[in-house]
């Protein structure tokens, strides 16, 4: 019986004694404040940290937004509005917290390939660019536009003709619901003049979780020729031109971090380019997974530990109802175990088990055959890069069990 391939030191977060702290905190205290488990706990400091090395790298020029869908808790979103200079949103319920949590609406773009009528009225009461993915949208901005009298803000959500090489999960080149074809561009552009709606520019969106730099620059490379090319045939100036993201973090045994000085070389190649070809457009990088991945934490306690047929396992009151990434359930093809650790038994000698959730299902799994040290009953079982796509991204209410909590620290 063989382990899973070890992964590489997670390193983020500290350890004293045999605990990870977290916001300075030893674990087992954390979980008694919190009040129970299964939780996840995000880190200010590191969202922190991770804001300032982009910074640090990216050209002063270069406008940060922050996906929220990543990570919709309020308290994070609120944190993080003081971080960056935009939010883009994908729903009209991401544009509440967004404005709750005191983004400046000129700010706010909201993209999505399914708004419905009403939303596309809210995003033109609220103020917010919305980025248009499909020419069904634009009588219906016309019309809010002309009832509210407010200007519609719009950019156009174009679907390149090539993909992001390298991404885990690509959302152009060749069919895709996203956006619109970059060959029927031009007819959507003559739409948006004559119904008079307040256009400011292209949103290109190749592709998520890359961790190959040249991969990256030269998708943003193609990204801008082609929003180049757009607004030499339109005649159209444009204020706004937003390259997507893709910037991965590591999961899985064998990546490595994204180097982020090749994309900072280019970006500012770009945006001397810009300058010339593109005077009035700001160039803006939009950040999900990337900016709050590594900060979070899944947190949850060993209820029980048992052996069948000679393996171990140890079995949690968290599993894939709060974490369906972790489960492999969330676009791997083959499952990896995520990066696994007991929290409060750092140092401890290892063993070789499998950790599984609560449910009635053998898709419950957090980690499979993988060394971790000696846990018991009661230890707290820790899953790493758990700061995206968690709760709100899970099916919290399947089988019933009590709903995760969620702490900013």
């Amino acid at each position: 019986m063989s382990a899973s391939p070890s992964h590489a030191e997670m390193a983020q977060f500290p350890v004293a004694g045999r605990e990870l702290l977290v916001g300075g905190q030893p674990l087992s205290r954390l979980a008694a404040r919190i009040g129970q488990t299964p939780f996840y706990v995000y880190s200010r400091e590191l969202l922190n940290q991770r804001v300032q090395q982009l910074r640090a790298a990216l050209p002063l020029e270069v406008s940060l937004h922050y996906a929220m869908k990543a990570n919709p808790m309020p308290a994070l979103v609120q944190h993080m509005v003081g971080l960056v200079n935009g939010i883009d949103v994908a729903s009209s319920g991401e544009l509440q917290v967004a404005l709750d949590a005191g983004a400046a609406p000129h700010e706010i773009s909201f993209a999505g390939p399914g708004k419905r009528d009403p939303e596309l009225v809210q995003a033109v009461a609220a103020g917010v660019l919305v980025n248009v993915e499909s020419a069904r949208e634009l009588p219906v901005l016309a019309a809010a536009s002309q009832q509210l009298g407010l200007p519609a803000r719009v950019a156009l959500r174009v679907n390149p003709d090539f993909e992001l090489k390298g991404s885990g999960m690509k959302m152009s080149g060749g069919p895709k619901q996203f956006g619109v074809d970059a060959e029927q561009v031009a007819g959507v552009l003559a739409q948006v003049r004559q119904l008079g709606l307040q256009f400011e520019g292209f949103h290109l969106f190749a592709g998520s979780q890359n961790l190959k730099a040249e991969s990256i620059c030269e998708a943003q490379c193609k990204s801008y020729e082609l929003a180049l090319r757009l607004v030499q045939e339109s005649g159209l100036d444009i204020r706004f031109l937003n390259l997507g993201g893709g910037f991965g973090i590591p999961y899985f045994p064998g990546e490595r971090p994204l180097e982020l000085a090749p994309i900072g070389e280019n970006l500012a190649q770009l945006v001397d380019r810009a300058k010339a070809d593109m005077p009035q457009a700001q160039i803006v990088i939009e950040l999900g997974r990337y900016l709050v991945g590594e900060a979070g934490l899944y947190v949850c306690r060993v209820v029980d530990k048992k052996v069948s047929r000679g393996l171990t396992y140890l079995v949690c009151d968290g599993g894939l109802h709060h974490h369906l990434a972790n489960s492999g359930n969330f676009g791997q093809v083959v499952r990896k175990n995520y990066p696994v650790t007991i929290g409060n038994r750092q140092g401890a000698p290892l063993e070789l088990v499998s950790a599984v959730g609560p449910l009635c299902t053998p898709l419950d799994l957090l980690a499979d055959r993988m060394q971790l040290p000696a846990a018991e009953i009661g230890d707290l079982l820790v899953v790493y890069q758990s700061g995206a796509y968690g709760p709100s991204a899970s099916p919290a209410r399947f089988l019933g069990h009590p709903a995760v909590v969620e702490a900013l620290v």
